[in-house]
Formats: C-alpha cells, sequence, structure tokens
C-alpha cells in the first residue's frame, strides 16, 4: 500500500511541463523534415522558373549563376516560335476530352453506385481492364486505323483517344465519391414528387460537385501531358504542348533558358486550373475520408 502510494506521489511530482516540451520537441523536429522534404520537391520546379529568365550564357556556367540580370528574351522567343499552336491545340484536345469524359463517366458510375445494375461488378472489370494493356503495345493498330480514317495529325484523334484513356479512371473515382451519398436522399426526393433526373440534378449533383471537379482536374492534367499518342499520331497541325518540347532537344544541344521559359508557359494553364478549382479539389480528395 505505502509502496502504491510513493509511486502516485512521484508521478504528481513530474511536472506536466516535461510531457509538452517531448510533444512540442517531436512536432517540430517532424515539421522541419516535412518542409526539408516539401522543398526539395519544389526545388527543381523554382530553378526551372529561375532559368528561365536567365540568358543563354547564365543558364549554361557551371557551377550555376546565382545573381543574374533577369530577362524577359527567352518568353519573347518562345512566343514568336509558334507555340501559341500547340497550345491551342493541346488546350482543344484537353477541354473537350473532359467534358466528354464527365458526360459519359457520370450517368455510368451513378449506374454502378446509387442505381446498380446487373453486372456491376463485370462493368468495373471491364473498365478497369482497358488501362492494363500497355499504350506501346496498341500504337501500331490504332496508327493503321487512324491511318485508314485518314485522321492523322487530327486533333480530334487526341480528343477520341484522351476520352477512352481517361474514361474508366474517372468512372472508378466519381462511382467512389456516390458511394458516399445516401440512397435514401433519392428516396425522400421521390416522396417529394420529384423525378429521377430532378433529383440526380438538384439533390445528387451538389454534393458530389467537389468529386466531379477532382476528377476533372486529373482528367485535365493527363490529357494535357499525354506524349505517347501525340508523337506517334501527330505531325504539325495537331502538334500538343508536349511534343513541341522535345524540339529544344537538337543535336546542337540544349537550350536551357528557352526549354524553361517554354516549361513555364506549358505547366501554367494547369497551375492555374488548379489554383481555381482548390477548394473543390481538397473536399473531393477528402470526401467520404471522414464520416
Amino acid at each position: 500500500m505505502s509502496t502504491d502510494v510513493a509511486a502516485a506521489d512521484t508521478q504528481s511530482a513530474v511536472p506536466p511541463t516535461i510531457g509538452r516540451k517531448k510533444k512540442f520537441g517531436k512536432g517540430t523536429v517532424w515539421s522541419v523534415v516535412a518542409w526539408v522534404v516539401g522543398i526539395g520537391f519544389f526545388f527543381p520546379v523554382l530553378w526551372m522558373v529561375i532559368t528561365a529568365f536567365k540568358s543563354e550564357g547564365d543558364a549554361y556556367t557551371d557551377p550555376p549563376t546565382i545573381f543574374f540580370t533577369p530577362t524577359l528574351e527567352q518568353f519573347k522567343s518562345v512566343l514568336s516560335s509558334g507555340i501559341g499552336t500547340t497550345l491551342l491545340n493541346s488546350a482543344f484536345a484537353t477541354v473537350i476530352s473532359t467534358l466528354l469524359v464527365l458526360l459519359l463517366g457520370v450517368p455510368a458510375a451513378f449506374a454502378l453506385s446509387l442505381r446498380p445494375v446487373k453486372g456491376t461488378q463485370d462493368a468495373l472489370f471491364f473498365f478497369i481492364s482497358t488501362k492494363m494493356l500497355p499504350v506501346v503495345a496498341a500504337i501500331i493498330p490504332l496508327y493503321v486505323i487512324v491511318g485508314d480514317l485518314g485522321m492523322l495529325d487530327n486533333v480530334w484523334t487526341l480528343v477520341i483517344l484522351y476520352t477512352s484513356m481517361n474514361l474508366p479512371i474517372a468512372v472508378w473515382m466519381m462511382r467512389s465519391f456516390f458511394l458516399e451519398v445516401p440512397s435514401e436522399l433519392l428516396e425522400a426526393a421521390s416522396m417529394d414528387g420529384a423525378s429521377l433526373w430532378t433529383a440526380v440534378r438538384e439533390v445528387i449533383l451538389p454534393l458530389v460537385s467537389p468529386g466531379i471537379a477532382a476528377t476533372a482536374l486529373i482528367c485535365v492534367i493527363f490529357s494535357w501531358n499525354e506524349f505517347f499518342f501525340a508523337v506517334n499520331l501527330t505531325a504539325v497541325q495537331a502538334q500538343t504542348i508536349p511534343v513541341y518540347l522535345v524540339g529544344f532537344i537538337t543535336g546542337e544541344g540544349l537550350y536551357w533558358a528557352r526549354l524553361s521559359a517554354a516549361a513555364v508557359l506549358t505547366a501554367l494553364p494547369v497551375v492555374i486550373a488548379g489554383w481555381v478549382a482548390q477548394n473543390k479539389l481538397v473536399r473531393g480528395l477528402s470526401f467520404g475520408a471522414i464520416k
């Protein structure tokens, strides 16, 4: 009995600030580690932006030049070299394919979640199985088919391919968002006299809009960055921005400053889209994580 009392007295004698100091010290260490890792991942992007404002002479120095006179000559050179057409091609293929993915994927995801049909699991497996085939194994038959149809170097070819490429991922993602919506909401809406389309438009879609926004942004990123189809099925008229960037790799070497300027202009639309949709994106990625 006396031993227990002594142990209790000993524990009560320990200052409570010690535990808080240990927790504070541990949290500080992990915060520093997180900042170091984050800066390490972001540093190449930062260096690309800095190099875009250098002259070619400053970009080639070894060791790298830290202090230099900023210039916009590289951006002027890139803008005057025809990047506008490739940007328009990429934007057209990305926007139209993403809209088609949402137009086809939202009803499919709804049918496979809140209103499941016969063979739902088979349909889901079919969707995901289309992503198991390596792209390089499909490029030869695709090239033959597109060539026979006379659609080589046509931006609509990329629209069709990007839609088929992103649709399985979009259906799986949006289905997970629809599954988080209670089916009782549809029942309540139908009891109030609302049709299925009205219930979906006014009840379901507003709830899953963050998930749809997250899915759309991922489709935009995949389409904007796609290179393999574009480099094999386009030449000049339908050339996209990733193919355009490869043109800076010449036999004379790399134009680092100009390539960095082109890469900054290429990444800017996606960064702006992510910044505009950041609120819905965060909600969409965390949709259903906390119940």
